[in-house]
Formats: C-alpha cells, structure tokens, sequence
C-alpha cells in the first residue's frame, strides 16, 4: 500500500514546455519522492513525498511498489528533458581515491554487508574530495526508469550528502556531526579539522537508540559533547523526542539552514529532504 505523505504543487510554473522541466527522483526501500524544478522560471513545480507502506527487502515486491506508483502519478510519465535519481539505501561504503581499484568493488562491499552472486555494484566519485562511494543501486528499478525516460543520472544519495556538506561547512571552525534521519534509519556524517572523517547509517527503533549511536561515534572518534556542533537533517524537528534526548546530552545543536529554500515548500521544514532538494 502506498502513502501519500505530502505533495505541494506550484500553479505558476508550465510543465507543457518540457525542455524546462527537470525531475529529481530519490529511492527508497520504505519511499518514493520526486521534484519537478523549471529551469528557466528557477521555481519548483511539483514536489511530493510517499511511504511504502508495505516495504519490503524484496527487489521484486520494491519494484511492483514502483510500478504501482507510476499507475497514479502521470507526471512521473511525462518525457523531461533531465532526469536525475538517488538510491537511499545502506549498501554503501566508502574508500580512499588513493587506493581505489574499480576491478574490486565487491571487495571494498563485503567487509561490511553481506554481498549477493548476482548484485550489480558501481560507484560515485564524490565531488572535491579524496573519496569514492562504492555502493549496490536499486538496478532493477533503475533498469524501468530506463524505459520511461531513456538515459538519466544516477548517484547513491549519500554522496550528494557528503559533497553538498564539505563543500557548505568545509571552510568553518570546529568539528561537525551532521545527522540525517529518515524514519527509521539515520545517516551520520562527521568532518573533523575541515576534513572527511566518517560516514556510516545506523537503524533505531527508539531515542535511547538514536542518542546512543550519536554518543557512541563522538567516543569514537574522539568528539567532546560540550564542543561539537550537532547539526540535524531530515525528519526530526525541534518538538521531537530525538532533539529533545540529543539536547540532554550535546551542547551545541541545530538544525541545517540552506542558503536558499523555495517559498512553494514553507509546509516542510527547510532542513528536510536535503538529498532530493540538492539534485536540482
């Protein structure tokens, strides 16, 4: 079962002139959402969010969830002239440009996740770094994107994460921790002295769970509570058990402020859906 969590539509921008028209599509095992963006108006025309009921881990029963999707939504049908699509999924990990081998991708990937025979693996280079993201795609449903709109783009969505926040934050003092939560994973991403230092995606069931992993990496890696900068994303707000838990414990919190932010979206929250948002 699908749904629908949010859709906000813009009657000011034209969606006949499709040459104008970009979509940004992000996956998920438990979601779907898009946004339509015109280029030459520079407004967003369409954005929506929805919830796999229903989620599964089976590529199969994802994909007719997919499809099920496109039944009822016809501007996912529309022939726009750019296309660009994230995998949010945990299949990831990262390895230094220094001692990358693209012959060794399943390598790098079962260190830490279990690898399947039959898995296609690629990877992204993440842009003004030393860093490449090695990672499984959801490739079954990438491959009926491909039928629907011929070529597009595609990244894992956490190296769009990682490079919109080294190149936002890379300049600043201290040392960040930024988390990016979703509904029941978040993704946790650290700079330290200006510099990539971690990225890794924990599962949480409650908000002893969520401040646990957060406290647990600042350990790690060395990070004093009263010092780091604890920077949210996603689907956490000040009013949320999450923010009030990592309060008790963190002293420096807040949440991420894009330099830019459409007038269209003032329903959601501006530090929300910040993968989908920075494909435009």
């Amino acid at each position: 079962m699908i749904k629908e969590i949010k859709k906000i539509s813009n009657n000011n921008v034209d969606f006949l002139n499709l040459q104008e028209n970009h979509i940004s599509i992000q996956l998920s095992l438990d979601g779907f959402s898009f946004c339509i963006y015109n280029k030459i108006q520079e407004e967003i025309g369409v954005f929506a969010e929805f919830e796999f009921e229903n989620n599964s881990n089976s590529p199969y029963k994802h994909l007719e969830q997919v499809k099920q999707l496109y039944d009822q939504e016809t501007l996912l049908h529309v022939k726009y002239e750019s296309v660009s699509v994230s995998h949010f999924n945990n299949l990831v990990t990262q390895v230094p440009k220094a001692f990358f081998n693209k012959n060794n991708l399943k390598d790098y990937l079962q260190h830490t996740i279990k690898v399947l025979k039959n898995d296609y693996i690629t990877f992204d280079e993440v842009c003004n770094s030393e860093i490449i993201n090695v990672y499984i795609p959801f490739i079954n449903i990438n491959n009926f994107l491909l039928d629907i709109y011929g070529t597009f783009t595609y990244k894992h969505s956490s190296t769009i994460l990682i490079e919109k926040l080294l190149n936002n934050y890379k300049n600043l003092e201290g040392d960040f921790c930024f988390v990016n939560v979703s509904n029941t994973t978040f993704e946790i991403i650290v700079l330290k002295n200006k510099k990539f230092e971690l990225f890794n995606t924990f599962s949480f069931a409650t908000k002893e769970d969520f401040i646990y992993y957060i406290l647990f990496t600042a350990e790690q890696l060395n990070l004093n509570p009263e010092e780091f900068n604890l920077v949210l994303l996603g689907a956490v707000e000040k009013e949320s058990e999450l923010y009030t838990i990592s309060y008790q414990y963190i002293r420096n919190i807040k949440f991420h402020e894009p330099s830019t932010f459409s007038s269209i979206l003032s329903s959601i929250s501006s530090h929300s859906n910040f993968t989908l948002l920075n494909q435009l």
